[in-house]
């Protein structure tokens, strides 16, 4: 049984018809990201008679137009936005919106002599034998009088030819372009499933895009809560564009919601900078117990998940829950009080941070948890950082993850948070995993490894000092600058048959070092740079660090998990101090789990 219905429509049809809303267009109000040459290139393609591709539409129930009316038969443009846009921009003359949310126009120039069309420039604006701005001849009331003031300015041009010409360009108007409308009947999941497959020029749309689609066609409301999440996470990157956006849309200005995220002008934190998928994913998990994004898209369409019968009178609630949800996740003192627990875990800079999904899960644990009010704040916060942890060294929110949030939100509903954890740790951070699991996973050469960077945050909640130093610590030198140091240095392993990187780039070969004392060491061994360390420890001469005494070196090398040894080991002990290493390494991320 088909899905889908393919019709043919005109470019002034069409620009009608989202003029009108019976297309909903969300995108006008976002970014316009194509450039003018590509807005240039489409109306070649159709004044060429070249195919430029389908747009795809779905129906929207119950969604709310502007005055407040619902239209029944209204579309969802759910592909082909950048295209509308580009034709708005170029055949009706209507600005788009650039990356400083400012409202610009794109002008698209034509030459009937050559058939050429470009950006307008200064030097063509300048240039009689261009028609600056085709747009002008599509807004014209007579095309003869626009014709006419073509050949008084350019008196010696051939007139068939340049009729010829001008009349084809006017013809882009009744270009016909497809439409693939989705059928009416399709359940969201199915919709969400061929949106999430549709390709536009080369970018994979998700289902997070489907979602930013949907919330938008609910009338003022849903464009707002739309920009509110658009501008929360481009003012988290960006702070600086909170006065482009304040001065460029007055519409949203006039709201209630830009004061919601008006902190983030001031806003310099860049350890979790959420983009629009992820807030969409907290929203479900916090507003609907839902992990995936075309769920949300099920909710607002008052889709029932019981009887998966739609229910019109459903779609107000799904609104306000996602309102009262995105409302909690924008507040300041929610986000900044969710980075602070964060940091208490040791991950103090974003680089740490190798799963978005760990910290968007932590982050709706968070706001769920404030909701009961029997629990006390030091244990939401314990909970939350232990959960974050224990994400990162599992990968539980990897692969298959939506169906594990769901799972997890269920049983954290029925059971409580703290016990549902304890079921976690007690089936998955056994002493297996502990003893023989993570240390085997040390055995890797990535420095983005989630166990390296775990132990790195280990350290760091731990006060640890970067190797041999005497007050640098591993935090410092994390959010400043610092060397990740070959203990047993690498040209040393080289000269000793150790050619492959896989060997002497292991993780367990590293340490945080400051970059005086890696200069030092240069590619000296253990057996050498350390017996330096012990002569300044009985001269009191400083050599190599600031470490002058033998109870500060041993906890020196406690901080860094490395072997009591360390300064017997040469290129023959190597594979057996990386095996050390590892157990050492592991043995500092259990205790300081166990503290969280």
């Amino acid at each position: 049984m088909a899905k889908y219905k393919v019709t043919q429509s005109a470019v002034s049809q069409l620009l009608e018809d989202v003029k009108r809303e019976q297309i909903a267009i969300p995108e006008l109000q976002r970014p316009f990201v194509w450039d003018s040459v590509k807005v240039r290139d489409l109306m070649d393609s159709l004044y060429k008679g070249y195919p430029v591709g389908y747009l795809i539409t779905w129906q929207s129930v119950g969604a709310h137009l502007k005055g407040g009316h619902v239209a029944a038969h209204q579309q969802i443009l759910i592909d082909g936005q950048q295209r509308i846009s580009a034709l708005r921009a170029a055949v009706a003359g209507l600005p788009v919106i650039d990356k400083r949310y400012k409202q610009v126009r794109i002008k698209i120039a034509f030459n009937p002599v050559t058939e050429e069309f470009a950006t307008l420039t200064p030097v063509i604006g300048k240039n009689l034998e261009w028609i600056s701005d085709i747009s002008e001849l599509f807004n014209a009331s007579s095309s003869y009088g626009f014709v006419k003031a073509y050949f008084e300015a350019n008196p010696s041009a051939e007139a068939a030819v340049i009729e010829a010409n001008i009349a084809r360009l006017e013809s882009i108007k009744n270009a016909q372009i497809g439409i693939i409308s989705l059928n009416d009947d399709l359940d969201v999941e199915t919709v969400s499933e061929i949106f999430i497959r549709i390709n536009s020029k080369g970018v994979s749309l998700s289902s997070a895009d489907f979602a930013m689609s949907k919330i938008a066609t609910y009338g003022d409301r849903g464009r707002n809560l739309r920009k509110l999440i658009d501008y929360f996470c481009h003012l988290a990157i960006a702070p600086h564009a909170y006065a482009d956006i304040e001065r460029n849309d007055a519409d949203f200005a006039s709201s209630s919601y830009l004061q919601r995220i008006a902190w983030l002008q001031h806003e310099a934190e860049d350890l979790y900078d959420p983009g629009y998928s992820d807030i969409i994913r907290i929203a479900g998990l916090v507003g609907f117990s839902r992990g995936k994004a075309s769920s949300i898209v099920s909710e607002l369409s008052g889709r029932d998940p019981e009887s998966r019968k739609v229910d019109e009178s459903r779609i107000p609630l799904a609104y306000d829950r996602l309102e009262s949800a995105l409302l909690e996740i924008v507040k300041k003192y929610h986000f900044e009080n969710f980075l602070m627990i964060v940091k208490s875990a040791g991950f103090v800079n974003a680089g740490m941070i190798g799963s978005r999904n760990a910290l968007n899960f932590a982050y709706a644990l968070y706001l769920r948890l404030r909701a009961d009010v029997e629990l006390a704040e030091g244990e939401r916060k314990r909970i939350v950082r232990r959960w974050f942890v224990m994400s990162m060294l599992t990968s539980r929110h990897s692969g298959s993850f939506e169906s594990t949030w769901e799972q997890d939100i269920r049983r954290i509903t029925s059971i409580g948070a703290a016990a549902y954890l304890r079921q976690i740790e007690d089936s998955d951070l056994t002493d297996g995993f502990w003893n023989v699991a993570l240390p085997s996973a040390l055995e890797t050469t990535s420095t983005a490894s989630p166990y390296f960077q775990t132990f790195l945050a280990a350290q760091v909640a731990g006060h640890a000092r970067g190797f041999l130093s005497g007050s640098i610590t591993v935090a410092a030198m994390l959010q400043q600058s610092g060397d990740i140091h070959h203990i047993v240095p690498k040209a040393y392993l080289q000269e000793n048959g150790y050619a492959d990187r896989a060997d002497y780039n292991q993780v367990a070969n590293f340490a945080l070092t400051e970059t005086s004392i890696n200069i030092s060491i240069g590619k000296r061994p253990p057996t050498m740079y350390m017996a330096d360390v012990a002569d300044q420890i009985d001269s009191g001469v400083l050599r190599l660090g600031e470490i002058t005494d033998r109870d500060a070196l041993v906890s020196n090398l406690k901080e860094n998990a490395l072997p009591g040894n360390i300064a017997t080991v040469t290129a023959a002990d190597y594979e057996a101090f990386l095996h050390e290493r590892r157990r050492l390494m592991a043995a500092t991320i259990r205790t300081y789990f166990e503290a969280l």
